[in-house]
């Protein structure tokens, strides 16, 4: 069941990596570069930190398979995708929620600490997007907007804490999508975000005169 819920989770995020090329005006080859770094690339970090090797998408390739797929669909079908555009945030927030699960998830299964399971929660839901957003010479969204990374860390404590309660993994990881999906859906209606830091008047930064 986790598995099919992980490719439903990059069939998302690729679809929302896809938007991303047609905002920039990328040919056919930068949706579907887009689309696979945004649908595999967080999970595929994960695995290289972890020291689990070759990834796991390129164990199956159909992570790659139903990028590709999703990306030349979503191109083609784009301006009716656009249409239900509320809808598909809805699926990002559950593929968030399903990535933040996995990852923090197999970050416990190597026996990593509360911190190692945070961050390899958010860097599988949101590491995609990260690269992404550096390649089209963005600043990455999850770190300057969206409510992204906070879901995903609330997400990934919520698993830490069902286990703790003695929960199964199966109810521990529905507990983790749960939260991380509601924590996002909450932020993208309300406007929530994080406080940003104001600049200082006068301060053109450590290079520049003052």
């Amino acid at each position: 069941m986790l598995y099919y819920l992980d490719i439903f989770g990059t069939i998302v995020f690729a679809v929302a990596g896809t938007f991303k090329a047609i905002k920039h005006e990328l040919d056919i080859l930068g949706v579907c570069t887009l689309a696979l770094i945004t649908g595999v690339g967080g999970g595929i970090f994960r695995d290289l930190l972890l020291g689990d090797t070759p990834p796991a998408a390129f164990r199956d390739e159909t992570y790659f398979i139903v990028c590709i797929a999703a990306g030349v669909l979503a191109a083609l079908l784009a301006s009716r995708i656009a249409r239900v555009w509320k809808l598909v945030k809805v699926f990002d927030a559950l593929g968030l929620g399903v990535f933040t699960a996995i990852g923090a998830a197999k970050g416990m299964e190597f026996g990593l600490g509360f911190v190692g399971i945070l961050l390899t929660g958010a860097i599988t839901a949101t590491g995609g997007g990260m690269i992404r957003d550096v390649l089209v010479r963005e600043i990455p969204s999850v770190i300057s907007r969206d409510f992204y990374a906070t879901a995903s860390f609330l997400g990934s404590i919520a698993l830490i804490a069902a286990v703790k309660l003695g929960a199964g993994s199966g109810v521990s990881i529905i507990t983790a999508i749960l939260i991380t999906m509601v924590v996002r859906l909450v932020a993208m209606k309300t406007g929530l975000s994080l406080p940003k830091v104001r600049q200082i008047p006068g301060f053109r930064g450590l290079t520049g005169k003052q």
